[in-house]
């Protein structure tokens, strides 16, 4: 059985035994993270953090957690919503003025934040994205595919950009900025979205499925033809420097499952953790109101979003490219992630969902 690192308590045993049972089948490496009250009690990683496998995953190695990211980009977002300086149900305009070019006026905030404002679409080069100003005024200038607020069409790339730069606007830091001043730097967490050069050492890349390379891309159904001109991303995109130094809010956060379950705790309870006070309980409560319930255009499949967050249940949450996920229970008081870089064909892939299922086992206690 592969050897795993960290600490747990006994009633969570099941956890990194699981993530041991896929280390064994394949998988690189890998940690997993489950938080009560704001408190480890699961924190557990294993495996390589290469693929040549010469380099072990420690404790403090970080990887790439794409769509996690925007759990990350949400939470600013409600930050400053919390203070009173967001409106979700403001038009972006209010903010952005030069948003509301090409049929844009009724695009609210809170379209932003439920994939619902009809901007899907990463139409521009790769390259682009390195380019916040150049990445915000395309958006600006884009038509949307539908009337704002009548559907959902998961916003893969696009979204961390225009709720960020509704976040520079307002606060005049940029995204990466604001998230590491009031939210990572208060809580102690070692996530990053735009990585310095200094952390570099720490990074596990991103590794393909099984059969497949770093020309391995990123992709869902689309019911829209117009979808076509959209961008692909790859492996080797995700895994390049100028993707790590990046601020692309949606996809583009480097940590651990620690981090990645200590900052979503902030939503696990009730807007405070450790002392730490960052959301009003009633903003957390407004985070988790159902702003869309329906067919996804672009995932092609039945999704349900609140503010920022997928809605699942009782709980909140969203996964990565490759099978990284974040999942919060406010009603346990739990948040549970799991950060690989291992990736897997999305149809195949249930690790994150597996974790989650035996944190909640641990959290109900033994059978008597």
């Amino acid at each position: 059985m592969a050897d795993i690192q960290g600490s747990y308590d006994d009633l969570f045993t099941a956890v990194p035994e699981a993530l041991a049972g896929m280390l064994d089948d394949g998988d690189v490496g890998a940690s997993v993270a489950v938080f009560v009250d704001g408190e480890p009690v699961a924190d557990v990683w294993g495996g390589f953090a290469d693929a040549d496998r010469t380099v072990p995953w420690r404790r403090d190695t970080i990887a790439n957690v794409f769509s996690v990211t925007k759990t990350m980009t949400a939470l600013c977002a409600l930050v400053l919503t919390d203070r009173g300086d967001l409106d979700p149900d403001a038009p972006v305009g209010r903010y952005w003025p030069e948003f509301t070019a090409a049929g844009k006026e009724r695009v609210l905030v809170r379209h932003l934040l439920s994939h619902t404002a009809g901007l899907p679409d990463w139409e521009g080069p790769i390259e682009e994205l390195y380019d916040w100003r150049a990445a915000t005024a395309r958006l600006a200038a884009q038509a949307p595919r539908w009337e704002p607020g009548t559907a959902a069409g998961y916003h893969s790339l696009t979204q961390g950009f225009l709720v960020g730069e509704v976040v520079r606007r307002i606060t005049g830091r940029s995204l990466g900025t604001f998230f590491a001043e009031e939210v990572t730097g208060p809580l102690g967490a070692d996530f990053h979205i735009g990585l310095a050069a200094e952390h570099d050492h720490r990074v596990a890349l991103s590794v393909p499925p099984p059969s497949r390379d770093e020309d391995y891309a990123a992709g869902a159904p689309d019911d829209d033809a117009s979808a076509a001109t959209a961008t692909v991303l790859r492996v080797r995109d995700g895994n390049g420097v100028a993707w790590r130094r990046a601020q692309i809010p949606s996809a583009s956060g480097f940590g651990n499952a620690r981090s990645v379950a200590l900052v979503q705790s902030v939503m696990a309870c009730g807007g405070t953790v450790g002392g730490v006070r960052l959301l009003s309980r009633a903003t957390c409560e407004r985070a988790r109101r159902e702003q869309f319930s329906g067919e996804d255009r672009v995932l092609g499949m039945p999704a349900r979003y609140g503010l920022g967050y997928g809605l699942f249940g009782d709980s909140v949450g969203w996964g990565g490219w490759g099978g990284s996920l974040v999942m919060v229970d406010p009603g346990a008081r739990m948040a549970v992630a799991y950060v690989t870089t291992q990736m897997r064909e999305p149809a195949d892939d249930q690790r994150g969902l597996q974790l989650v299922a035996l944190a909640h086992e641990g959290l109900r206690g033994p059978r008597v």
